[in-house]
């Protein structure tokens, strides 16, 4: 399991020249980065006895975080399964009319799991964006960099994981669903966009206020 491997074993196995893991398990593994770091500052805010009123809140966002370190860090490895699958199916024969149809059959399987695959990711990226945004806003002001941090690597985790989403897409083999699936994916660019601003304002404002 990638999820599983050194650091070092993970980078040289995204080094070397071969299909997987790529773009989609960077984009899962940036996003369970994030949710490691909101998980850490909100550890460090509820060990603030100045920040008890935010204690509750403050554990409902340590505990979302880390339901999402774990859903995050299992798409890396799920990302790169769901495109061995293409590949394979791709390898497969088509010197006869049923091969063919065979062949496109699982093509079509793959491309749907290939693409639902960082479509959950670039969403629970999202999520971890706001809530670097409310952990900024209420928890520990010794820790707004690690905050500010989180949001940036979320965001990347997001828009990366979109890419895979839409150059997955062409092969998705229901025309409805992949019309909703962009639409969604655009959707959630335009929610990163709204996300960075209102984060990174967040950031400064209360920096400014220290």
């Amino acid at each position: 399991m990638l999820a599983r491997v050194q650091v070092t074993e993970f980078l040289d196995r995204l080094a070397a020249g071969t299909p997987t893991p790529g773009g989609g398990s960077a984009a899962a593994l940036a996003g369970s980065l994030s949710a490691a770091l909101i998980h850490m500052v909100a550890d460090l805010s509820l060990a603030k006895p100045a920040l008890a009123p935010h204690h509750p809140t403050l554990a409902v966002m340590r505990d979302r975080a880390a339901t999402l370190q774990k859903e995050l860090l299992g798409m890396v490895d799920r990302d790169a399964e769901a495109y061995d699958a293409v590949m394979a199916a791709i390898r497969m024969p088509k010197g006869s009319p049923g091969e063919i149809e065979a062949r496109k059959a699982a093509l079509g399987r793959a491309n749907v799991t290939a693409t639902e695959i960082p479509l959950q990711a670039a969403e629970s990226c999202a999520t971890l964006m706001s809530l670097g945004r409310d952990l900024a806003a209420h928890g520990n002001r010794n820790a707004l960099s690690d905050a500010g941090t989180a949001v940036l690597l979320a965001e990347a985790g997001l828009r990366a994981a979109l890419m895979n989403v839409l150059i997955n897409l062409p092969g998705h083999p229901d025309p409805v669903a992949a019309a909703a699936i962009r639409d969604r994916a655009r959707d959630l660019g335009l929610e990163a966009d709204r996300l960075r601003v209102a984060d990174l304002e967040t950031l400064k404002s209360i920096d400014a206020a220290r």
